[in-house]
């Protein structure tokens, strides 16, 4: 009786140990992951012909037939009807006038002064004094109080730039000095700041344009009467009644107070209507197939400033390719007998750089019921490591979400990452203290909001890259980003092959942004 019943098991084991090995379908379709063709898309979305993809500029168009392109060659359905693009209105704020004068001098934008387009709007400022407040700081926690016996009320107040540094600001945008500088002033009751810096003239043009909108803003919402600017050393030096430039150490050792000066400030701001799209692909599901996963990734980025360029390459160009490779890769598999339970929609969307707002859009105006939505799998920036991190700086990626929404979902991840691609799984931006709230600022939020379980995979800041033109195509590691895309691939199999979708019985808690 034992020897048959051995001999019954023995196809079992046989099997378990294949799989165990990862001899199995998903490895082989993992397997079309590659460094190459990974580096093939990125070189193009990320090149030079893209300009940067702004957000409902030329270069984000392009970027976007790219993307459809690749979606039709594969073989995906188009994701909104009969079309692989969702387009959306976007109204955008443009700065078409800028006027900075002291004592009836007239001073050069990016090379004197510089407005912050967010928080200035159409108007005429004039002031016949200015209040020099130090370094602007206010802190209770090491009792500095740069404001103590100065009267600012109704005031323009100027501070150095430095100082403190500031803990970043509630919501999305995280701040620094120079917010915790913005705030003080208002809440000493000054009329606005001018912050003086060493970083004029500019190395890269200021960008004359402001938030994209997908709502029109009303003239009311748009109405701003404190005036924030940034200044050279030079005008500086005019406000405070000198005839020379003053250094940052004499800054420094200027008495504080009020100094007699003939500021005039001008700016007009226009609302303009544009026009920006998501790009959806989907692969029709079997026996579950008005189910659904997401795969996500923002294909937008910062555009261009003058003749500089704003590539983009790893934010978010990479998580972009990464979904392009997926698809591929899933694409593969249906044309070969294996198509997902589940629907598969991939998603690359803009807007993201200014405030989600394509991901905002859609969850407004979904495609699909979100209820029927078992996971969004985000990639936003993983083609780089982090020298900042604890242990591996490369062998790792970060995972935001893994205790959120569904108790599901990380065994998932953690059992496929274990079997196949054995990296690291960070879970450090998922502390509810991380000053980052990187849980916030990425397109999953939108989705998370809506009560859709979410990961977000993600490798870090990019230290001096960041934001920067230097984000480019040469410095992405294509080694670890294969095996990232690689794990979310293996998630996403799985939550699309299960028998149920995943439970959503963690509570939805959303803190105010």
């Amino acid at each position: 009786m034992m020897k048959k019943l051995l001999l019954l098991c023995l196809p079992f084991a046989v099997t378990l140990a294949m799989a165990q090995k990862g001899d199995d379908v998903a490895a082989k379709y993992a397997a079309l992951i590659t460094q190459q063709g990974l580096k093939e898309k990125l070189t193009i979305l990320a090149g030079p012909e893209m300009e940067g993809r702004e957000t409902a500029s030329p270069g984000q168009k392009k970027a976007g037939a790219f993307i459809e392109d690749h979606f039709k060659k594969i073989g995906l359905k188009p994701g909104n009807g009969d079309s692989y693009q969702q387009l959306y209105p976007v109204y955008e704020e443009v700065l078409s006038e800028k006027k900075f004068h002291v004592n009836g001098r007239s001073y050069e934008w990016d090379k004197d002064f510089m407005f912050s387009i967010l928080a200035i709007s159409t108007g005429n400022w004039n002031y016949n004094s200015v209040v020099f407040a130090g370094y602007g700081n206010v802190d209770s926690a090491t009792n500095v109080n740069d404001y103590e016996g100065l009267n600012v009320q109704g005031k323009l107040v100027l501070v150095l730039d430095g100082g403190l540094t500031a803990a970043p600001v509630a919501g999305r945008n995280f701040g620094g000095p120079s917010a915790a500088k913005i705030n003080a002033a208002r809440k000493n009751g000054a009329a606005g700041v001018l912050i003086i810096s060493a970083d004029f003239p500019r190395k890269y043009p200021t960008s004359i344009k402001g938030r994209l909108y997908i709502t029109k803003p009303t003239t009311a919402a748009a109405t701003n009467n404190f005036v924030v600017a940034t200044i050279s050393e030079e005008v500086a030096a005019a406000l405070l009644g000198r005839t020379a430039k003053i250094s940052q150490a004499e800054l420094k050792n200027t008495p504080k107070g009020n100094y007699v000066s003939e500021v005039a400030i001008s700016a007009i701001k226009n609302t303009e209507t544009l026009e920006s799209s998501n790009v959806i692909g989907v692969l029709p599901g079997t026996d579950k197939k008005e189910e659904y996963v997401f795969l996500t990734g923002h294909y937008d980025h910062l555009g261009k400033q003058g003749n500089t360029i704003f590539y983009g390459a790893d934010d978010d160009g990479s998580g972009t390719v990464g979904v392009m490779q997926m698809a591929e890769a899933f694409a593969a598999a249906a044309k070969k007998g294996n198509k997902p339970r589940r629907t598969m929609v991939f998603m690359t969307v803009s807007g993201e750089e200014k405030g989600l707002i394509g991901s905002a859009y859609y969850s407004e105006h979904p495609t699909v019921d979100m209820a029927k939505i078992s996971v969004d799998l985000n990639t936003d920036m993983i083609g780089r490591g982090d020298s900042s991190r604890k242990g591996d700086t490369l062998n790792y990626i970060y995972v935001i979400g893994h205790d959120k929404l569904s108790s599901e979902l990380a065994p998932i991840n953690e059992s496929v990452n274990k079997q196949y691609v054995n990296i690291a799984l960070d879970y450090k931006y998922d502390d509810p203290n991380d000053r980052n709230r990187i849980y916030y600022r990425s397109d999953h939020y939108n989705f998370a909001r809506k009560g859709v379980p979410i990961l977000f995979f993600y490798d870090g800041m990019l230290g001096a890259d960041y934001h920067k033109p230097t984000d480019t195509v040469d410095k992405i590691q294509f080694g670890i980003m294969e095996k990232r895309t690689q794990l979310v691939f293996h998630t996403a199999w799985v939550i699309a092959n299960r028998d149920t979708m995943l439970k959503r019985d963690i509570p939805l808690t959303m803190p105010a942004r």
